[in-house]
């Protein structure tokens, strides 16, 4: 049975996406271990900051013509998306971000 990262990364080869741009976090670590498991694409772009990914995602999307893609972790890491998708929505032009979820433990 496949794991949600892995249904999301078949998801995403499916719309074409080309390359992830994210910084990896312990939210989205099985994803991005999903998208760096096989040597299909998407390829994953390792960023040093989330808004970095952001940008580059609305940049490739701006030169490629393609679908872009940033991802984060929740909380402050889905905040710092905003700038770049602000940039492409100015633009007119398609960029998807996947922002995790922080899974909280289930109270009995």
């Amino acid at each position: 049975m496949a794991s949600v990262s892995e249904c999301v990364a078949a998801r995403l080869r499916a719309w074409g996406v080309d390359r992830v741009f994210g910084f990896p976090g312990r939210d989205v670590d099985a994803l991005v271990a999903a998208l760096t498991g096989n040597r299909r694409t998407p390829e994953f772009v390792h960023v040093r900051h989330e808004e970095s990914a952001a940008l580059m995602a609305c940049a490739h999307a701006k030169l490629t013509g393609r679908l872009g893609c940033c991802l984060a972790s929740s909380g402050p890491g889905a905040l710092r998306l905003l700038s770049g998708l602000y940039d492409a929505a100015l633009d007119r032009r398609p960029v998807v971000a996947v922002a995790a979820r922080l899974a909280f433990p289930e109270v009995p």
